[in-house]
């Protein structure tokens, strides 16, 4: 069967939209980015702590190439062939039809919405520290809530809106990063960098990869907003590189700055070290300063990842996958309300559990779903070859190949080390997205729900 040609589900075709509305440039998209990203270098510690400083220094240095550059590179190609609000959605769609399709919309929304359960937790986590009564009981569970609740009315009230918070957000996180790398350069000793680690302490090869990868994904989060973006065929291409050299320098810059000029205990190094080495470095206004950025790391990572997972549901409407009302946007906003109230009800639930192994079967999700996403990238480049390409990687197919697979055998590494917990949390979650898929498909042949017309039919 043949491929009707994809509609762009952007603001402007979906029927409930206001046409006025500003769309995405290139500055705040940049910043979404950022946060859909990393936030700042909160939590790059623990990769010193496993594995030394210099594998620490090595891995930010070396790791962007092999697995943030493909992903951006092929988020950059997609999301321009096809600007529509579904993303990856459309493009697994697109690849193997609605089956996978659906899947991975399955898999990418659920690690998405669990993944931002945690901020809100990391918020509270560092205000405990100055209002005690935050640690735990009903204070600790009423603050959770609503500063979700405040939170996801920000997000509600504009995509423009939360762009330029990022870039604000962006800047009151880093500032203290920025301030205590030039303090800290009289205090350097390069040869530190080259430390293989201290003496008698084990490599945790397993937590050094984890933080590696943990920290430089969700690049392809952003496709989601494709369809909000003021031309997003130019736009995404230059959005993306700036992004990567912006991440990965404001994770290593902190990194030499911190390793050069302390020397501590190397089991010191967990996540957090970095506002222990400000006070250090600085003194204890450094300190309060990037715990107080942390929490801002905290709003725009929520934020960003909001935004992707209610524009997902609205682009996943859009073509069909899901029944119209999931495609309604506020009339004063144009924000999809049912996408984000959906997500901030599963966000809600999540953090009031012990979401540990919750956490790690969505990054397991996420990782299926991105060995989808580089199996579609390459056979739409077999299947299409002729498709419109605004961006296109400069590569012909055994590189993108080779490109692919170096991040997908990291996949698969990260995969085959998880715990029974996992396997089975995620072979549950799998499996309610299989049944989530024909549920859908039984309701649209016995017109149980208003489906969009326009849709890929495999």
């Amino acid at each position: 069967m043949v491929h009707q040609d994809l509609p762009i589900t952007t603001a402007a075709t979906t029927t409930t939209a206001a046409t006025n509305r500003k769309k995405l440039t290139l500055i705040p998209l940049i910043f979404l980015i950022y946060f859909e990203v990393a936030g700042g270098p909160y939590g790059e510690e623990p990769a010193v702590k496993a594995a030394g400083p210099l594998f620490a220094i090595l891995g930010f240095l070396i790791f962007p190439f092999i697995w943030s550059v493909p992903e951006a590179l092929i988020t950059a190609e997609l999301s321009t062939a096809f600007p529509g609000n579904g993303g990856f959605v459309i493009w697994a769609d697109r690849a193997f039809g609605p089956f996978w399709g659906s899947l991975m919309g399955t898999w990418k929304f659920l690690s998405g919405v669990i993944n931002i359960a945690a901020f809100p937790v990391l918020c509270i986590d560092y205000m405990d520290k100055i209002i005690p009564a935050f640690e735990s009981g009903w204070p600790r569970y009423l603050a959770i809530s609503v500063s979700t609740l405040i939170l996801s009315f920000v997000n509600y009230t504009g995509l423009t809106i939360v762009g330029y918070a990022a870039v604000l957000l962006a800047i009151a996180s880093l500032s203290p990063f920025i301030l205590m790398c030039l303090i800290a350069i009289p205090k350097i000793h390069p040869h530190r960098w080259l430390s293989l680690g201290q003496k008698g302490v084990k490599k945790d090869w397993n937590l050094f990869f984890n933080t590696l990868f943990w920290n430089l994904n969700f690049w392809d989060n952003v496709s989601t907003l494709a369809g909000e973006v003021d031309n997003p065929q130019k736009t995404f291409p230059v959005a993306l590189f700036v992004a990567v050299i912006f991440t990965c320098l404001a994770y290593l810059f902190p990194l030499f700055a911190v390793i050069g000029s302390v020397n501590v205990d190397q089991t010191r190094w967990g996540s957090g070290f970095h506002a222990e080495a400000a006070e250090m470095i600085a003194g204890k206004w450094l300190k309060y300063w990037i715990e107080v950025g942390a929490v801002l790391s905290g709003i725009g990572l929520f934020e960003a990842q909001l935004s992707s997972c209610g524009y997902q549901l609205l682009g996943m409407a859009d073509i069909g996958f899901l029944p119209k009302f999931f495609a309604l946007r506020s009339k004063r906003f144009n924000t999809p309300w049912v996408g984000i109230l959906l997500s901030t009800v599963i966000t809600l639930g999540v953090s009031f559990m012990n979401f540990t192994d919750i956490v790690s079967s969505a990054n397991f999700l996420y990782s299926l779903g991105m060995l989808l996403e580089f199996s579609a990238f390459l056979w739409l480049r077999r299947k299409s070859p002729t498709l419109k390409r605004p961006f296109r990687v400069p590569m012909r197919m055994p590189g993108l190949v080779i490109m692919c697979l170096i991040p997908s055998g990291f996949l698969v590494f990260i995969m085959a080390i998880a715990t029974k917990t996992v396997y089975l949390i995620s072979g549950l979650m799998t499996v309610a997205g299989i049944g989530w898929y024909f549920l859908m498909k039984f309701c649209k042949s016995k017109k149980f729900c208003v489906f969009s017309t326009i849709e890929v039919e495999g």
